[in-house]
């Protein structure tokens, strides 16, 4: 079965609607799905921003939050926007990677929806542990692994892999041959090029 890495950050705006979406798309391809969570922080840095590219150029900014209502108007996707903004997204990075891989799809979109869908802000472990147990997760544990330090260093492992494979931001879709596929508008013609494989 081919298959597809789905690398994502939870402050990253366009991973939202691709995160609401490209599970389907995966699945009605016959694409096996890995959700991937990272930090764009690391590759920011190394270009020499220290915020969001959208809050660094105020005119990306305004069209990129216009864009986004009209994807999510089109897709019927809620759109609030955080603020702060970008949100800090750390505790809920570690949190999806210490679960399962069959919960972490689950709790990313419902991260998701909380942050972009509702405004809510996703950094407050009383939030993330309200959003664990609408999964059917024991939230007290799952946040205990989270900030163990082997899964702290996992993290950090999956950013120094981003660096690694070139990717430009967030969300990209990484196929097995490490062809990148960068942003939500790329998801189809990365399984196109997953299934030639």
């Amino acid at each position: 079965m081919p298959v597809i890495d789905f690398w994502y950050e939870f402050a990253s705006t366009y991973s939202y609607p691709a995160a609401m979406r490209i599970e389907a798309l995966a699945a009605a391809q016959g694409v096996e799905l890995r959700w991937r969570p990272f930090l764009l922080g690391p590759l920011f840095a190394e270009q020499g921003w220290r915020d969001s590219p959208f809050n660094v150029y105020p005119v990306k900014g305004r069209y990129m939050w216009r864009d986004l209502q009209r994807l999510c108007d089109a897709l019927k996707l809620p759109l609030a926007r955080p603020d702060p903004f970008p949100q800090n997204s750390l505790l809920a990075a570690r949190v999806a990677l210490a679960l399962p891989d069959a919960k972490r799809a689950a709790f990313s979109r419902a991260v998701y929806a909380a942050e972009f869908g509702q405004g809510r802000t996703i950094s407050d472990p009383a939030s993330l542990a309200e959003l664990l147990r609408a999964i059917g997760e024991d939230a007290e544990a799952t946040l205990a692994r989270a900030q163990a330090p082997d899964n702290k260093a996992a993290l950090k492992a999956a950013c120094e892999q981003a660096q690694a494979l070139g990717l430009p931001g967030a969300p990209c879709f990484v196929t097995s041959d490490k062809e990148v596929f960068w942003g939500n508008d790329r998801a189809e013609q990365a399984l196109d090029w997953a299934l030639r494989l």
